[in-house]
């Protein structure tokens, strides 16, 4: 982290409107990706069980976001998770990753529709190969915060996401999820590697400034 400036209010100038050539190691997450042979290994009453699941992954640009002087690029992204056995959805996820090109910060968002939602960061530089984020309960600056219910029964006491982008332009993640299930811990995870289905489109102020481009309005 840079250090924080005397004025933490100023927004940097001159700041590139294209989302997708900012987005450092992100740029290989960007478009819409499906696979059908994800592993899930989660606890049930009997032991840990596995699951096979079909995962389909959005995962679209967004503006420039300034906190003042910081500077970030990111990827909007929904999850949606079936089983070959069940209509009803499996797992359902949003949230954002997230770059700041001047540390090379990367940061994911991720709130389930089940009363949990954490911030998990990493460091990475732009043409890296490899990417992995981490979030702890109780920390106050990347941390996790879920239900009463799942604090009791269900609390989890870490998140790891680990994501290689492969040679054939394909990405693998494995997300370890430390658990405390009923006393005792459990390592919940889950595999998958997804293929891309459709190409990114372009962040909404880049489709503008290039609109106004092509047809010789005045930029933005």
């Amino acid at each position: 982290m840079l250090p924080i400036p005397a004025d933490i209010f100023t927004e940097p100038e001159d700041v590139s409107p294209d989302g997708l050539a900012n987005l450092g190691p992100l740029r290989r997450l960007a478009g819409t990706w499906q696979a059908d042979k994800g592993i899930d290994i989660n606890p049930k009453a009997e032991g840990p069980e596995r699951r096979t699941f079909i995962e389909h992954i959005r995962m679209d640009p967004i503006d420039p976001q300034a906190n003042g002087p910081q500077l970030l690029y990111g990827l909007r992204y929904h999850i949606h998770i079936n089983t070959p056995e069940e209509d009803i959805t499996f797992h359902d996820q949003v949230g954002y990753w997230l770059w700041e090109p001047a540390t090379g910060l990367i940061m994911q968002t991720l709130a389930i529709p089940r009363g949990q939602v954490l911030l998990a960061s990493g460091k990475a530089g732009p043409d890296d190969r490899a990417i992995s984020v981490t979030a702890k309960r109780g920390d106050t600056a990347y941390g996790i915060c879920s239900t009463d219910f799942l604090e009791q029964a269900f609390r989890t006491d870490a998140y790891r996401c680990d994501i290689t982008f492969n040679d054939d332009g394909s990405w693998t993640y494995l997300i370890q999820t430390e658990l405390f299930v009923r006393g005792a811990p459990f390592n919940h995870h889950d595999t998958n590697t997804l293929q891309l289905i459709a190409p990114p489109k372009l962040n909404p102020l880049a489709a503008i400034v290039n609109d106004r481009a092509a047809g010789g309005g005045p930029a933005a």
